[in-house]
């Protein structure tokens, strides 16, 4: 570390720390399956020693966390789950074809490392999606789809991508000030 934390780093640095460390020991817990003293003190000490033994990089985190679009991207992400896995179901017991699947290119409006990886996770949980590249240089993911067979698919799914993002960058990012400055969205176009 160059120079020396003070006030505000130190503490939210601190918290990070505490924060993995509890995070780890529950970890210990569940895989344990028992709640027990000796259970919490041995999390407490394998969840330290692999914070020394493998330490993380130290991400920058800036900006700050708004409550109400983190609780409605919570909502709208299981509705988008629970919507995209009655789908999947459906395609697999009705009696016509298979879906057509693609690729389709969605262009990143964030620069956040932190939303950008969010995002991703969360097209992830949704079935039918797979996130199967991120080129960072130029802001775009790659995606495949379970269903690209019409217009209305494809815009279906750009529209739950923005929502997604939209809602994440209202719930993570400085609504004013941000270092970074976002792009004008090119059109998006099927690859």
């Amino acid at each position: 570390m160059t120079g020396e934390r003070t006030g505000r780093g130190w503490r939210r640095d601190t918290v990070v720390r505490v924060g993995i460390l509890i995070w780890l020991t529950v970890v210990w817990l569940a895989l344990w399956g028992d709640l027990s003293v000796a259970n919490v003190l041995g999390g407490l000490l394998v969840g330290a020693l692999i914070m020394v033994a493998l330490p993380l990089p130290r991400v920058p985190v800036t900006g700050r966390l708004n409550p109400l679009p983190l609780v409605e991207l919570l909502v709208v992400s299981a509705y988008y789950a629970l919507e995209s896995s009655l789908q999947v179901a459906w395609f697999a017991i009705r009696p016509a074809a298979t879906p057509v699947s693609g690729v389709l290119r969605v262009y990143s409006a964030t620069r956040s490392d932190l939303v950008l990886v969010l995002w991703t996770d969360l097209l992830n949980l949704i079935p039918g999606t797979m996130v199967l590249e991120i080129d960072r240089g130029r802001y775009v993911v790659y995606v495949h789809v379970l269903d690209v067979g019409s217009e209305a698919a494809v815009a279906a799914f750009y529209r739950t991508t923005r929502r997604l993002e939209r809602l994440l960058i209202e719930a993570f990012e400085r609504p004013t000030g941000w270092p970074f400055a976002r792009p004008t969205t090119p059109p998006e176009v099927p690859a």
